[in-house]
């Protein structure tokens, strides 16, 4: 089974999965431009049961999302790098939702994007993505 690795941007904390992610998705939500300080965040989810933690110890914040669910973020205490969230919304619930950005292996950004979460919300000068589902919510 392949093995994916990733971690913050000073080395301080590092996470593995294995598999294959469930999906690969933008997020164009209010809370995910914030964690990205950009127009959107670029998610991969894994199961819970295939991720691990392998250095550092990181934080997390938790927050209520605007569709009324619990999104959490888990970040490195030294330099403040977002590697992943969870959140208790229907569909994600059991899942870790990488930033594809702090992946080791920069070809998986190469990868299909399957969806496009909260598109309603995209900006209007972003092209959808070709073939990417586009939802709503997740």
């Amino acid at each position: 089974m392949a093995v994916a690795t990733g971690g913050c941007l000073c080395g301080a904390c590092a996470y593995s999965y294995e598999g294959n992610p469930a999906v690969r998705a933008l997020c164009h939500c209010g809370p995910c431009r914030k964690i990205s300080g950009g127009t959107n965040t670029v998610n991969v989810g894994v199961p819970e049961a295939n991720f691990s933690v392998t250095k550092g110890q990181p934080k997390s914040y938790a927050m209520q999302h605007q569709w009324g669910f619990t999104l959490s973020i888990f970040f490195c205490p030294e330099c403040a790098t977002v590697m992943w969230k969870t959140a208790t919304g229907a569909g994600l619930q059991g899942m870790k939702i990488v930033q594809a950005g702090t992946l080791s292996d920069v070809s998986q950004l190469n990868e299909k994007i399957d969806a496009e979460f909260y598109s309603p919300e995209r900006p209007s000068w972003l092209a959808p993505v070709n073939n990417a589902d586009q939802r709503v919510q997740f």
